[in-house]
């Protein structure tokens, strides 16, 4: 079973190491903004994973300027990180998206009041990706 907050927290894990693969971040000659949006971001990270209140705010933030400071760099954060941190950060995401999301927080929100176990990925893919044969 997985759950939302470890299938959000393993997105910000992974995006945060792509990142640091990149070569704005990993060069003998790392500017300090980088290092420093580097540092925010691991921040996020560690504030989600332990459950912190100011992590969703934390998120906008290091979300927002991501996509301000390195347009570049986006498509390598999942579209579910976008829609967990809410706020701006739906300004980068299409309608499309903001519907099927919508649809599967109303499908997350029906299925824990009939009190079923839910796998969130699973969810997520009967959601999202209806019509694949795709299992994770």
């Amino acid at each position: 079973m997985t759950n939302s907050h470890a299938f959000h927290l393993n997105l910000l894990k992974i995006a945060y190491n792509n990142l640091t693969q990149q070569a704005d971040f990993k060069d003998d000659q790392v500017e300090s903004v980088n290092i420093e949006f580097l540092n925010q971001f691991a921040s996020l990270v560690e504030a989600y994973e332990q459950h912190q209140p100011g992590a969703y705010d934390q998120g906008q933030d290091v979300l927002v300027r991501m996509v301000r400071s390195y347009p570049q760099y986006v498509h390598l954060v999942a579209r579910d990180l976008f829609w967990l941190f809410g706020g701006e950060c739906l300004h980068f995401m299409s309608d499309e998206e903001i519907g099927q999301f919508q649809q599967l927080d109303e499908a997350l929100s029906e299925a824990e009041a009939q009190q079923h176990e839910v796998d969130y990925l699973q969810l997520r893919q009967a959601v999202l990706d209806p019509g694949s044969d795709t299992r994770h």
